[in-house]
């Protein structure tokens, strides 16, 4: 099986791949991992350390192609805000709750996986929310996906920090 022990950030090269893979959001945080391109083919990917990858990074295979990595569409909420002031409130109320977000400017919006009982509280917050499937590139939080890294090991964020709310899983 063909390994891929570095990768290209997306635009830092012109020449065309020669393969692709499709992977959701949260498919894409890679170390170790056995993939299966577009194409049928099993790749292992054997990176240093953690990668998050986004639409349009490219694997380096042994043999040096190159793999181009496409966020695979997924089913979300739009979350449209009445102005810029009321994107911050519910992009706050969001981080707030530790749930991961995209948020864009033109068109002026928040995109979310779906939840209903997030979707209650944003239309409550007096949002828009829409149905949509799109690739999804949230933002990059502090923790990186929701893990501490306190001593270079990323770790599963389920302990208390008693900071008066929850994380939601």
């Amino acid at each position: 099986m063909l390994r891929a022990l570095s990768y290209i950030r997306h635009g830092e090269d012109q020449r065309p791949s020669s393969a692709t893979v499709r992977l959701a959001q949260d498919k894409r945080h890679l170390r170790r991992k056995r993939i299966t391109l577009d194409s049928g083919e099993d790749v292992l990917v054997d990176m240093p350390e953690p990668v998050l990858f986004a639409n349009g990074d490219r694997l380096v295979l042994e043999d040096g192609r190159q793999v181009e990595i496409i966020a695979e569409e997924e089913e979300l909420y739009e979350v449209v805000p009445r102005d810029m002031l009321h994107l911050a409130e519910l992009a706050w109320h969001l981080g707030n709750r530790h749930f991961q977000a995209q948020i864009e400017i033109e068109p002026l919006r928040i995109m979310i996986r779906r939840d209903h009982v997030l979707r209650a509280m944003l239309e409550g917050l007096g949002a828009t929310v829409r149905e949509m499937v799109a690739p999804f590139q949230p933002v990059h939080g502090a923790y990186h996906g929701h893990g501490h890294s306190h001593d270079g090991h990323h770790h599963h964020h389920d302990h208390d920090h008693e900071h008066g709310h929850h994380h939601h899983d």
